[in-house]
């Protein structure tokens, strides 16, 4: 049989079975149509309309370590919000029109609120120092929708690493390695035991797995090695903390019992592999040169301090602009190859080769 032969009957028979017969006719009508070009859908198109800002209020904050608040929100009406997984993270436009990213640190199973913590970093870009001065109960914020980067699998035997700060998305993480009675350990650094957020709750948890380690106690901050001895064996390692935690981290992996390694940076990952290029502002703007080992967004915001940005690490969009010549090395995790294509880029990861100047609409 061949394919412009009709299936024969499904019981044996020598004719061609009815409901084939109908079925082949219909597919040979209708078929190219539906491939047509105004019903064909485009698989980059989203399935329904983006999803909308919520508009929640502050409702409580407290202290939760010598430099860090938490702020709850909620919907002013009372309304639930919308669900989200241990890892995920808010994006908050701040009463400034600043725009930060901040890990969900409460309980997924909780949906009459939100809960994130923030440290305050008085060098930093000035999104926490303006948490802590001035948000307040009651102040009102738009909030982006949960979304998850850092997503926790639930895998049998789980090593979470936080350092400081980075234990907001490890602790729903535990929450949830606890409430599905997982093989956890989290491990818990900070310079000092005043640094170290929501001690007491974790413990509270299961004491026999909370570890905390601090610097003053021990003298110098902790290894890799001495980080993952605390692994079951075969164990998924969730970590975040500061960079070099991070590097120590994965140069100790391979002679650990652990078996994989996710991790989240608190902001933008040490440039490597760089080489110097050029942007210029505008077709007739000046010229400013981009160091081998510093981004195209740091050296824009010294020349417009009031360009907005957010992660600093690809994925949040909040500083893209557009580039009007020049050949980029897109290194995002954002933007669609057609989106690239039409001259969309982020400044905050992306490079050119050595020599080569980026034309930007700034």
């Amino acid at each position: 049989m061949d394919l412009r032969t009709p299936p024969p009957d499904l019981y044996g028979r020598p004719r061609a079975d009815t409901f084939f017969r109908f079925l082949t006719a219909f597919g040979d009508r209708y078929g190219p149509a539906l491939g047509g070009p105004l019903l064909r859908r485009n698989p980059r198109r989203p399935l329904s309309r983006p999803a909308t800002a919520l508009h929640l209020v502050v409702t409580a904050r407290r202290a939760v370590a010598a430099d860090a608040v938490e702020l709850t929100l909620a919907d002013p009406s009372g309304g639930l919000l919308p669900a989200w997984q241990p890892g995920a993270h808010l994006g908050l436009t701040l009463p400034s029109g600043r725009r930060r990213h901040y890990s969900l640190c409460g309980d997924p199973a909780d949906r009459s609120a939100y809960r994130i913590a923030v440290r305050r970093l008085p060098d930093g870009g000035g999104g926490s120092v303006e948490i802590h001065d001035g948000v307040h109960p009651g102040t009102r914020l738009t909030v982006r929708r949960p979304r998850n980067g850092f997503a926790f699998c639930a895998e049998p035997a789980v090593l979470l690493l936080a350092g400081g700060i980075g234990v907001t998305p490890l602790f729903p993480m535990a929450r949830e390695a606890q409430r599905h009675g997982l093989d956890w350990q989290l491990v818990h650094t900070g310079r000092g035991a005043d640094t170290l957020p929501f001690a007491a709750e974790l413990r509270a948890l299961d004491p026999r797995r909370v570890h905390l380690r601090t610097d003053e106690e021990h003298g110098a901050p902790p290894t890799g090695a001495e980080l993952l001895a605390h692994a079951p064996r075969g164990a998924a390692v969730y970590c975040c903390g500061p960079a070099p935690m991070l590097a120590a981290v994965q140069r100790a992996l391979d002679a650990s019992p652990a078996a994989s390694l996710h991790f989240e940076r608190f902001g933008a990952a040490p440039v490597t592999g760089g080489e110097r290029f050029t942007v210029r502002l505008g077709t007739d703007g000046p010229e400013l040169a981009v160091p081998a080992d510093r981004s195209a967004l740091d050296v824009l915001r010294e020349a417009r301090p009031d360009l907005a940005y957010s992660c600093k690490q690809g994925f949040c969009g909040t500083c893209e602009v557009r580039l009007l010549a020049g050949t980029p090395d897109h290194r995002d995790r954002r933007l669609t190859p057609d989106r690239r294509a039409a001259g969309a880029l982020l400044p905050c990861v992306s490079r050119a080769a050595e020599g080569e100047t980026l034309v930007l609409d700034v």
